[in-house]
């Protein structure tokens, strides 16, 4: 049989197909507009991804026996407001989540509702690419679209009930909402109240592998395709790529360095941490997981290459830190180019090199950037590592986990093994896994990823070295919140 997995992305749909041994067989995307109608807002149009989508499918499946398409799921961008009215006509076009109008609504619900409420009510504080600052937005500024409101969807969802008819979402992309009760996995009747909104506007909840419907026939009719399809209810897009790298279970976890970087920890037990540092999520397993999110990882090496030294031969220049430079650099870079989200928060902070000298190389300030990225990322881990989660190894995945320098870097800054996977189709690759566990392909997301993820290679870290890591990331995490207070002073 054949399972579909849609990743239903910023700048395009990709779309995968995949046979039951997960064995990839085709692989399309189809890129959609993205619309900026004022400084610092991003919106789409749902009936692009919908048009996209279903190009898409029929590209996906035109060489194979599409009697043998069982079921399709998403991996989709996560936090979009998607607003319906009585008609099922799309309201307005969709809020993405990198779109940064809300800080007003933002800051009500963070000072004025207050963190300590939001965290007991959806595990989380406010960020302005959530849901539900977006939602309290069109009540502020838009209030007679916000009246016309029937239903309100994530944007993989709107897909769903576009395919099925069936209003749903599942807990994963829920989770990223601000209006969900993660720990009982429930929407939160205080965020309601608090967003003007009514349980009959938000979607039935499913796990991310539950079935919520079948094709419609007329749409069945248009893909040529069976009206028995079934379809899964997917997830958000890291905890779909979550899936696809085999972060399932208790004490997974993945990296991820792209653009941005993510570190993605499964675990059994639901837990926040109390400076809600991490974002603390339902996870497409069945379970939960800890995500912190650094807003500049890959992008900084990209930055200090091609803006800054203004080449593009980065093997060359990574070639210069040898190894006995490793863990014996004075210089210390913050990664924080375009402020920063895990674990501080802070919009004002600043990318900043401290402890240069009058013999610091050219390789020295390289080897900083690489190292801060790595000691970011160490700064959430260690916030769940006080949650009491062991993590013994990790993931790597994303643009920055082909550079072999970096992999030991970071290898060595965690002090854990670090695991590269064979395929990187991502939450494509993870839907499509949903879609096969919903149709009983597996028995279960963790069976799946045990029999699907296969690891190619593997990086140890060396104590010595390790040792050494130890003591500069210490003195690294000193310095944020040294400089804390200059950065509103110089932003």
């Amino acid at each position: 049989m054949y399972y579909v997995g849609i990743d239903l992305g910023t700048s395009a749909v990709k779309l995968l197909l995949m046979e039951g041994t997960g064995q990839i067989t085709n692989i399309v995307s189809k890129e959609y507009p993205l619309y900026f109608p004022n400084p610092g807002w991003s919106e789409q149009k749902p009936e692009d991804w919908w048009s996209a989508v279903k190009e898409g499918l029929k590209e996906l499946t035109k060489d194979c026996d599409k009697s043998q398409v069982a079921g399709i799921s998403f991996g989709g961008q996560m936090h979009g407001l998607v607003i319906l009215d009585a008609d099922d006509n799309v309201i307005r076009p969709a809020i993405l989540w990198n779109d940064g109008r809300t800080q007003e609504e933002t800051d009500y619900l963070n000072q004025e509702i207050g963190k300590e409420n939001l965290s007991k009510y959806t595990a989380n504080i406010a960020f302005t690419g959530f849901t539900a600052p977006k939602i309290l937005w069109v009540k502020n500024k838009e209030p007679e679209n916000f009246a016309r409101i029937n239903k309100i969807m994530l944007p993989k969802d709107y897909i769903a009930y576009k395919l099925t008819g069936s209003f749903c979402t599942d807990v994963s992309d829920a989770s990223g909402m601000l209006l969900f009760d993660v720990e009982h996995k429930c929407w939160s009747q205080e965020m309601m109240g608090i967003c003007g909104v009514h349980a009959s506007q938000l979607a039935k909840i499913y796990e991310s592998y539950e079935i919520v419907g079948t094709l419609k026939p007329e749409v069945a009719a248009e893909l040529e395709l069976s009206e028995q399809v079934k379809v899964a209810a997917g997830a958000g897009d890291n905890a779909a790529a979550a899936v696809g790298t085999g972060t399932v279970g208790d004490g997974m976890c993945n990296i991820s360095l792209g653009t941005s970087g993510t570190i993605f920890i499964s675990s059994k037990n639901f837990g926040v941490d109390r400076n809600n540092a991490l974002h603390s999520f339902a996870h497409a397993d069945g379970k939960y997981h800890l995500m912190g999110c650094m807003l500049s990882a890959a992008s900084c090496n990209k930055w200090w290459m091609e803006d800054i030294l203004q080449t593009t031969k980065f093997a060359e220049e990574q070639a210069a830190i040898t190894d006995d430079k490793l863990g014996n650099n004075h210089v210390y870079f913050l990664p924080y180019l375009m402020g920063e989200r895990s674990p501080h928060n802070d919009a004002n902070a600043r990318g900043t090199f401290i402890g240069m000298t009058m013999d610091t190389t050219r390789a020295d300030l390289y080897q900083a950037v690489l190292e801060g990225v790595a000691f970011a990322i160490r700064d959430s881990f260690e916030v769940a590592k006080s949650l009491g989660i062991h993590i013994e190894a990790s993931k790597i995945c994303g643009g920055g986990a082909k550079s072999p320098l970096w992999k030991k870097i970071f290898a060595n800054v965690l002090n854990i093994r670090l695991d590269l996977i064979e395929s990187e189709e991502g939450p494509g690759y993870g839907g499509a896994i949903l879609a096969a566990v919903g149709c009983g392909e597996y028995a279960s997301v963790e069976d799946a990823a045990a029999k699907l993820v296969k690891v190619v290679d593997s990086v140890e870290p060396d104590q010595e070295l390790a040792g050494r890591y130890e003591e500069r990331y210490h003195k690294f995490a000193q310095i944020y919140p040294t400089v804390k207070e200059l950065f509103p002073k110089i932003s």
